[in-house]
């Protein structure tokens, strides 16, 4: 049985920057790198759940902009039926 292979943090922050900044895909950075493309795929996914890629969202981020993006559209649904709702009844008075 083989050995594991231990990473520097500052060597996996290098190969997370290779990924986003190069536009290559990870299976062609990890080869290489000579390390397995699996293990690069967690590294960008740890690092962007952190939140360090500026460019991306953390996946809560994501979560909650898109739960507020629903929300956003349901109210402006209801507030366009009050609107209409208010131009009926204000005929109605006239």
């Amino acid at each position: 049985m083989g050995t594991r292979k231990h990473y520097e943090d500052d060597f996996k922050e290098q190969a997370v920057r290779l990924v986003l900044e190069s536009g290559e895909s990870i299976p062609q950075i990890a080869k290489d790198l000579d390390i397995s493309p699996g293990n690069l795929r967690r590294w960008v996914r740890e690092f962007r759940d952190k939140g360090n890629d500026k460019n991306m969202l953390s996946r809560d981020d994501a979560a909650e902009l898109a739960r507020l993006r629903r929300e956003n559209k349901k109210l402006r649904a209801q507030r366009d039926i009050l609107k209409k709702a208010t131009a009926l009844f204000a005929e109605d008075l006239k």
